[in-house]
């Protein structure tokens, strides 16, 4: 798994992981558990990942979607 981005902002979450399961890219939203029990305070960012071989077209989605400033600039390891 890869990560897309970072964010606190659960409907930005929300729209991201709408974008890539409409196109049948599978998702992962890691540290929802661990953001909840901290109280929403903000320290644990939910990180959304996708699989390895679906980062680019995943990351593609996202920029046509509008979302480019929220991905992160890290080309995954090959």
């Amino acid at each position: 798994m890869r990560e897309l981005l970072r964010s606190n902002d659960l409907i930005l979450l929300s729209f991201a992981t709408s974008c890539l399961e409409g196109e049948g890219i599978a998702v992962m939203v890691a540290d929802q558990h661990m953001a909840t029990l901290e109280g929403a305070i903000g320290a644990f960012p939910r990180r959304l990942c996708v699989d390895a071989g679906d980062w680019h077209q995943a990351r593609e989605i996202l920029v046509a979607a509008g979302l480019a400033d929220h991905l992160l600039d890290a080309e995954p390891p090959p």
